[in-house]
């Protein structure tokens, strides 16, 4: 729990915060918040004095509040039109950032509004011509306006907030803050806040403009201790029954908890929605493809407990805070371990319990030892009852088929492809010109991951060789990438 309490804020409240005003600390006893978290407490403070603050902590950690409440504090003391401006990489956290301010800021009759595409953009336009005192906004709906939109400006905010900033600055919004940084004052204070900070902090502290407070959690393990860990080596044939089973022995076994899977695609995500709700496994899909108002609504559904089972894209893996998630399954295991570490820290937040499976397969042993690495922390085997795995595995893989037949019969990717094309039009931009940048960005992307997911193995490597070999029996301990067997299938 070293990323929620640790040695030096145990028994802390936030009247030891120097410099928290009174009704600060009121309006957290209310919402039963009491104790501040490391981040928390080590952050909030520079903060108020003005100061840019880094800060890096796990998932689930409390990092919203620590730049939420000294906004909050100094917006009550000098309120005027945009006063911060809170970057997010998801709509889904957009909101959820959101339902903070506007949980904390009740006192100070905060005006808030969110800017993220999918929404009409008049009414959002309308809204920040009203001057709202923060806006929460993703990228790159936030640079359209301001390409479009002249007249509006942001020259006089007092706060620049990257949340998950690391997923910011990765590449994939390059243009889109550019576009925002060119509206943003000289003078300002910014503060950056991250799961995962690694070669990109010193590209970070470029942004600040005054001094920086640099604050990073001391736990070198990057998952919380709460969080149990597995795997499950699996044959490709039997990886949906094997999940399936999984999913119906917990939901039997804790009947209250939710379950959160995560897959690689949109139409990987909606394909195996289709498959469990036509088992008779309620459950709802969350991707990039879906209407914004549906994916608020699966989200809402699967947030009040109306359905037990969110099946989603990496949309998902930031921020979301969902309590009663007991049991986050990675069906397809990320390439890289920072992705998994924002997975899986969608269980086990503010100290509960919670478990985490991997499905692997036999050619995704080397992903399992870099997440390892990067994770220092050892998976245990998932130990399935093959005799389940078996009775179903038929019904399973041909009711598989069956919805993706259903799903091609839609033109799923195609509708997807017009109505991008339709909308890259309107803006006047070239379709086929956006479509060669935007394969540039990923083969760029993709070679950094590679790059930095080979790093990680040889890391590994290089401190199996110092070992002694034949130490245990978990699989990343004994197993030499050059003589890698196929593992028996499950079922026999």
């Amino acid at each position: 729990m070293a990323d929620v309490v640790s040695q030096d804020t145990r028994g802390t409240t936030y009247a030891d915060i120097t410099g928290l005003q009174p009704w600060v600390i009121e309006q957290l006893n209310q919402l039963k918040i009491h104790q501040p978290t490391p981040i928390q407490y080590h952050c909030i403070q520079p903060a108020l004095e003005g100061r840019d603050v880094i800060g890096a902590a796990k998932t689930g950690s409390g990092k919203t509040l620590a730049f939420v409440i000294p906004i909050l504090q100094q917006l009550s003391i000098d309120p005027y039109g945009i006063y911060a401006l809170v970057l997010t990489p998801t709509r889904e956290l957009a909101f959820q950032i959101a339902d903070q301010f506007r949980g904390l800021g009740s006192p100070v009759s905060l005006r808030l509004t969110v800017i993220i595409g999918g929404l009409d953009r008049v009414a959002q336009g309308a809204e920040l011509n009203r001057s709202p005192h923060v806006v929460v906004a993703t990228p790159g709906r936030l640079a359209d306006i301001l390409e479009t939109s002249p007249e509006f400006t942001l020259k006089r905010i007092k706060f620049l907030v990257l949340d998950e900033a690391d997923r910011l600055m990765d590449g994939r919004f390059d243009t889109q803050l550019r576009t925002i940084w060119a509206a943003l004052p000289e003078k300002r204070q910014t503060l950056l806040f991250s799961a995962t900070v690694t070669d990109r902090l010193q590209r970070m502290k470029q942004l600040a403009t005054s001094e920086v407070f640099l604050w990073q959690s001391t736990n070198k393990q990057a998952t919380v201790q709460q969080l149990d860990e597995r795997y499950a080596l699996v044959n490709p044939i039997v990886k949906d029954a094997t999940m399936i089973a999984t999913v119906l022995q917990h939901t039997e076994e804790k009947p209250r908890g939710l379950i959160l899977i995560f897959t690689n695609t949109c139409k990987s995500t909606q394909v195996l929605s289709m498959l469990l709700n036509s088992l008779g496994i309620e459950c709802v899909a969350l991707h990039s493809m879906m209407p914004q108002k549906e994916r608020l609504s699966a989200l809402a559904r699967f947030k009040s407990s109306q359905v037990k089972v969110l099946i989603a894209t990496d949309v998902a893996s930031r921020g979301l805070d969902i309590p009663l998630v007991e049991l986050v399954i990675n069906h397809t295991i990320p390439n890289l371990p920072k992705n998994y570490i924002h997975r899986v820290g969608r269980t086990a937040r503010a100290g509960r319990a919670g478990q985490a499976v991997s499905f692997i397969t036999p050619h995704e042993i080397k992903i399992l030892l870099a997440i390892e690495a990067e994770t220092r922390q050892k998976m245990t085997e998932l130990k399935m009852d093959e005799a389940v795995v078996r009775k179903i595995m038929k019904q399973v893989n041909v009711t598989r088929r069956e919805q993706e037949i259903k799903l091609n019969q839609t033109d799923f990717d195609e509708r997807r492809n017009i109505n991008k094309r339709k909308r890259l039009i309107m803006e006047g931009r070239d379709p086929d010109e956006e479509e060669k940048k935007k394969q540039k960005r990923v083969k760029k992307l993709r070679k950094a991951e590679r790059k930095e997911r080979i790093q990680l193995i040889e890391e590994l490597e290089k401190k199996k060789k110092k070992r002694q070999a034949g130490k245990g029996s978990h699989i990343s301990e004994g197993v030499a990438d050059e003589k890698i067997k196929e593992p028996k299938s499950p079922i026999k």
